[in-house]
């Protein structure tokens, strides 16, 4: 295979962590005597521009179904997330009724409806027609498609701001949807892409943020060499939170004569230093996830045998790749809580664990172990579940590693 952004051949492997089902193909109960399809979920690490990527992928229409069960507006840091992005770029960069805003991977409209409130046009982009109609019932206008260069040909618009949070991630060819916004991109306009920091992702063994979904894991060092074959410069960065550490991009034509903030050295120099341009800081990932699978199994087994009473919380991407990877099945987990009415009454792949309203803690008897899958939102979680300390129940995370609570 050869690198999806510069061509090299790819030689190095990252971490293997075998085959697995699509991590949002949740199942319906007439699905779980069906064969699941499975992929590699084997990732690469190109030794020219450092970008790591998935080895295999399958075509987009088996990742993002219609029925895509992800819808943002589930989690209440996530909304507050976007509720303080929107004011930020709102004052930054003097957005008003006469300014045009695109987000490429709307999803539910969690995100531009904060736009919408203040009078500015918006234009969502999304796949999935679940997500997408969810949005267009707010009031926000939808395409419901993958955005590509040649979608961008077809858009009559030019945006002052392009926002891709969680996207650019998500894409096979990085490069097209690089030259996509581009097109598509006012000659002052601004993009800003948010999206997991592979230095964090190594950093804090978060080998769980891996899934077929995901193309690509990013660092700024491969960030700006995609960018800039797009003809397109980033001009500053700011680290984040969410996802257990993530970088917000901001970037802009070429020709843009913004100035390059200091941040970006900066984030730069520290990838460097960090040796992200050299295989020995990719070299040692594939065993630190095996020990959290290994202590995950022991746990789960030990518990088993002392009858106590174990469930998790958060049908997350997050969790199916550890569960998947682990080869843990429903036998071991009884069920896990998940707000979104999406999944609930579904099952998850792989494992064909149930997935339940949250609302089961307050009408069970007794719980020894609730197990965080969304470990970036823990605390979130915890405070929405409080009512089951009375059942003197655990809380449990793995990532980083495994911790009680």
């Amino acid at each position: 295979m050869q690198c999806r952004h510069c061509s090299e051949n790819l030689l190095d492997t990252f971490v293997d962590l075998g085959l697995a089902p699509p991590s949002n193909n949740y199942l319906e109960k007439n699905d779980l005597n069906k064969e699941e399809l499975k992929f590699p979920l084997q990732l690469y690490v190109c030794r020219k521009c450092w970008l790591v990527q998935t080895i295999d992928y399958e075509d987009a229409d088996q990742l993002f179904k219609s029925n895509y069960a992800y819808f943002s507006s589930t989690s209440k840091s996530f909304l507050k997330h976007a509720a303080d992005y929107v004011e930020e770029v709102v004052e930054r960069f003097n957005l008003n009724e006469d300014s045009s805003v695109v987000e490429i991977a709307s999803n539910d409209g969690y995100l531009l409806r904060n736009f919408l409130e203040r009078g500015i046009p918006c234009l969502g982009i999304e796949p999935t027609e679940s997500t997408a109609k969810f949005a267009e019932n707010l009031g926000i206008e939808v395409m419901q498609e993958f955005f590509s260069s040649e979608l961008a040909a077809k858009i009559d618009l030019k945006a002052d701001l392009i926002i891709g949070n969680n996207v650019f991630a998500h894409v096979p060819d990085i490069n097209d949807f690089s030259t996509g916004m581009k097109e598509i991109l006012k000659d002052d306009g601004i993009i800003t892409l948010e999206f997991p920091h592979l230095l964090e992702l190594v950093k804090n063994n978060q080998f769980d943020t891996i899934y077929h979904e995901h193309f690509s894991y990013l660092s700024l060092l491969s960030v700006q060499k995609i960018l800039k074959k797009a003809k397109l410069k980033v001009f500053d960065v700011r680290k984040l939170k969410t996802h257990g550490g993530s970088l917000r991009v901001f970037a802009c034509h070429e020709a843009d004569n913004r100035s390059i903030l200091e941040s970006v050295s900066e984030i730069l120099n520290e990838e460097k230093d960090m040796k992200m341009q050299s295989l020995d800081f990719y070299s040692d990932f594939q065993d630190k996830a095996n020990k959290i699978k290994s202590d995950f199994r022991d746990f789960l087994v030990k518990a088993k045998e002392e009858n106590k009473r174990v469930a998790a919380y958060g049908a997350a991407a997050k969790g199916n790749t550890l569960l998947n990877f682990s080869e843990i099945q429903n036998d071991m987990i009884e069920f896990v809580c998940d707000a979104a009415k999406s999944k609930q009454g579904m099952y998850l792949p792989g494992s064909h664990i149930p997935i339940v309203s949250p609302e089961i803690l307050e009408e069970i008897d007794y719980l020894d172990y609730l197990i965080i899958f969304p470990w970036n939102i823990a605390e979130e979680i915890i405070e929405q579940t409080e009512s089951i300390r009375k059942l003197r129940t655990k809380y449990i995370v793995f990532i980083p590693s495994l911790k009680i609570f």
